[in-house]
């Protein structure tokens, strides 16, 4: 009986060692796996940050571009703005003259023929009551 209680003991003792080894092994592989994790978040990481860095730089590149065509299309704004101010100017003098030296000759032709200016007034006056009243 002794012999099969050191048997039965050995088998045990075998058991236990071989549970134990299967237990260090698998330790060692969720370790390794923790490490292969650790490390490829790393890499992730690192990855996405780089992406962040070139998203940035590219957005400063964008902004400064917009800002330098901004800046030129207020300036090309402004020369327009003058050269039409320049011309509405040169339009309104001209629109000016016309009009001061029309009112000269009618005056003058007025002072010159009273009584057809009188006659021509009437008419017109008839004329645009007619008008007026259809």
């Amino acid at each position: 009986m002794a012999e099969t209680r050191d048997k039965v003991k050995g088998a045990i003792d075998t058991g236990a060692d071989r549970a134990k080894q299967a237990t260090d092994y698998v330790a060692d592989a969720a370790q390794g796996a923790k490490q292969n994790a650790a490390g490829t978040i790393d890499s992730v990481r690192d990855s996405v940050q780089s992406a962040l860095d070139s998203v940035g730089d590219t957005a400063s590149h964008a902004r400064e571009r917009i800002e330098h065509w901004a800046g030129d299309a207020r300036d090309t704004a402004r020369q327009v703005g003058q050269k039409v101010e320049g011309k509405v100017e040169e339009a309104y003098d001209v629109a000016a003259h016309t009009v001061n030296d029309f009112g000269r000759e009618m005056t003058g032709m007025i002072r010159r023929y009273p009584i057809q200016s009188l006659l021509v007034g009437f008419g017109v006056g008839l004329l645009l009551g007619r008008v007026a009243r259809a």
